[in-house]
């Protein structure tokens, strides 16, 4: 079992940047592949990025902008979020215990945290 808890979504003006945390209960973390995800109202959950012992994955509409990183050593993945724009506003979940793009192959879920992004 692992329980997620997520930080650091806030109101930020477009151009601007945060960092999201993910902090993970459990010992077993570290065997772990992590994700990203979003949803804003109306719309369906969607990947965001992905981080595994091969490497990271973006979606296309965040790649160059975001970067998603863990310090197991401290059970904690990041999403350093910058170049912010109007359209990444949604709640971001972190996510653990699946792979890939398909939100349904995720076991472990966040509570979520908002991202409103202001124009």
């Amino acid at each position: 079992q692992v329980q997620l808890v997520e930080s650091g979504g806030g109101l930020v003006q477009a151009g601007g940047s945060l960092r999201l945390s993910c902090a993970a209960s459990g010992r077993t973390f570290i065997r772990y592949d992590m994700g990203w995800f979003r949803q804003a109202p109306g719309k369906e959950r969607e990947f965001v990025a992905a981080i595994t012992w091969s490497g990271a994955d973006y979606a296309d509409s965040v790649k160059g902008r975001f970067t998603i990183s863990r310090d197991n050593a401290e059970n904690t993945m990041y999403l350093q979020m910058s170049s912010l724009k109007p359209e990444d506003t949604a709640v971001y979940y972190c996510a653990a215990g699946g792979s890939g793009y398909d939100p349904r192959r995720y076991n472990y879920w966040g509570q979520g945290t908002q991202v409103t992004v202001s124009s």
